[in-house]
């Protein structure tokens, strides 16, 4: 809840410390003193968007502390864990103003964005008043809260699981579609050109071979005729034949040559063996060079193929195969598409039967939940003297199912019976919008506590016994928690545990507004006042004093 609020420097404020306490917090004063100005300057802490110049005149900046206390498990600790800043059960926001406009805001110490600032308000502060768009008004938030008076969290999480599912499964389904679409439309083409390469059957590195193979047919005749050469001067009547012959004359003279030509014959030997190596070599090569001219033909042919095919399909040679798998894997998307689109719609038929039945339980809750609403709502109007007025909850369809259920939910009233239902802000006059939104307040917080709730003027337009049962109502909602409450209602302020006067001071070169403190005598005065004017009479404080001690 909130304990302090610290004002420096804003609007007509110079300086300014609040200390609040729990239970029914009253703020009065004159019209004009400055009340909204306080709450312009909490809003402005809290990260609110609200008046553009807010720095008072002649201050180079303006600046807005307030503290807080949390208690244990309230939502505002997992705002701060997830912007990454450490807290126990004080937190403390700070927010300064410049004179040309620029806002900085601390968490901490911690300086942090505007966003950080208004997801943490959000958990901090509650404002209501009969211009409320932020809040009961809205009927954006009517389905969450209608949520959160049920405690139907555990269905809505159920309900957005089998939705993120369902939106799954549809997503597969979808793709799945249109890649066979898009197959469908090049069928043709893959088909061809998946039978073509088939038919072909390139290997990897073979345009390389052939082409070498090609290279070396188209030279191998004139290469044929010099290695035929050279076999012929290796053989018998060339080179063989002469050293086998050189090597018979020596070894015929070598007894009578007493082993001076054994050398020679050891060398003839080994050249004899190198020229056999020789000639096995150009005979092995002879016979490589031995082809038909259809070979020659066969393997251009098949060489000029797979380049044809590769310029065809803007590929290199050696990635026709892959390329070839490629389009095989696109047309295996059309041939078992049939059978994965049946799983796929059948998933998605599962998944939308689990969503139906999670939307439908929600929807039952929602219903048994907006009975009990409606009948709490006209037992708090009867004391706020509206016991002819209808409060209903509606629950229609949407136009599309979300994450959240199929369900619209809106707070409708009807002033009277027999007239037609309508918006809140629609239907009831200031007075009764007053009393509607605290009636709605008191049922959707019914079990909570320590909150901080601010009602601005929210008893305006009612007085009497009305009045005194809207501050009654007021003090029982402040019970377990904290409410700050601006009224001119004297009623309202009789019943309030802590009292402030909000004062405007005018001097000849200056206005400042103040907020006081007040006793129990001061209490007496300023409720008088709020009875009888300016003028404050015995008979005036008498009835203060029977008001707060009703």
């Amino acid at each position: 809840m909130l304990r302090g609020l610290d004002i420096r420097d804003m609007l007509i404020i110079d300086r300014l410390e609040l200390a609040f306490q729990p239970g029914l917090n009253v703020l009065t004063g004159e019209t004009g003193a400055g009340k909204s100005i306080l709450l312009d300057a909490l809003g402005f802490v809290l990260g609110w968007r609200g008046r553009a110049e807010l720095v008072r005149q002649g201050a180079e900046q303006g600046e807005v502390t307030a503290w807080f206390e949390l208690p244990p498990g309230h939502p505002g600790f997992a705002v701060l864990e997830e912007a990454g800043i450490g807290a126990d059960d004080e937190l403390i926001l700070r927010r300064v103003n410049t004179r040309d406009g620029r806002k900085t805001a601390w968490i901490n110490d911690r300086r942090v964005s505007g966003e950080v600032l208004r997801a943490l308000s959000e958990t901090l502060v509650e404002l209501h008043g009969q211009h409320d768009d932020r809040g009961l008004l809205n009927p954006r938030g009517h389905r969450q809260m209608l949520d959160s008076y049920a405690a139907l969290e555990g269905a809505v999480d159920k309900t957005r699981t089998s939705w993120r599912a369902l939106s799954a499964s549809q997503r597969d389904l979808q793709s799945a579609e249109t890649k066979i679409a898009e197959a469908r439309v090049e069928e043709d083409y893959l088909r061809h050109a998946v039978a073509e390469l088939d038919a072909l059957a390139p290997e990897v590195g073979e345009e390389a071979t052939l082409d070498a193979q090609r290279r070396l047919m188209q030279a191998a005749e004139k290469i044929r005729t010099d290695i035929i050469k050279a076999a012929d001067a290796l053989g018998l009547q060339g080179a063989e034949g002469m050293i086998g012959d050189a090597s018979r004359w020596l070894q015929g003279v070598a007894a009578e040559a007493e082993g001076r030509v054994d050398a020679p014959l050891e060398a003839l030997e080994r050249v004899l063996s190198g020229l056999d190596d020789a000639q096995r070599g150009v005979a092995e090569c002879l016979d490589a060079l031995s082809f038909n001219t259809s070979e020659l033909e066969d393997a251009e042919e098949r060489l000029f193929a797979i380049r044809g095919l590769a310029r065809k399909h803007n590929v290199l040679p050696d990635d026709l195969r892959s390329f070839a798998d490629d389009l095989r894997r696109r047309l295996a998307v059309l041939d078992d598409g049939a059978r994965d689109l049946a799983e796929l719609t059948t998933a998605v038929q599962a998944a939308q039967a689990s969503y139906d039945a999670a939307a439908a339980g929600l929807r039952d809750k929602r219903v048994k939940a907006a009975k009990r609403l409606d009948a709490a709502m006209a037992k708090e109007l009867a004391p706020l003297k509206m016991e002819r007025a209808v409060f209903a909850t509606q629950i229609t369809d949407a136009d599309q199912p979300g994450p959240d259920g199929t369900d619209v939910v809106a707070f409708t009233v009807a002033t009277n019976p027999g007239a037609p239902a309508g918006p809140l802000n629609k239907i009831a006059s200031g007075g009764e919008l007053s009393r509607f939104l605290l009636a709605l307040k008191v049922c959707l917080t019914a079990g909570a506590s320590g909150l901080t709730m601010i009602f601005d003027e929210i008893d305006r337009g009612v007085g009497g016994a009305t009045a005194d049962a809207v501050g009654r109502r007021l003090a029982e909602l402040a019970g377990d928690g904290q409410v700050l409450v601006v009224t001119h209602s004297p009623q309202v302020a009789a019943l309030a545990g802590h009292h402030w006067r909000v004062e405007k001071q005018q001097t000849k070169d200056a206005t400042r507004s103040t907020v006081v403190a007040l006793d129990t005598g001061a209490r007496v005065d300023e409720i008088a006042r709020m009875l009888s004017g300016d003028t404050i009479t015995d008979a005036a404080r008498d009835a203060a004093r029977a008001l707060m001690n009703a």
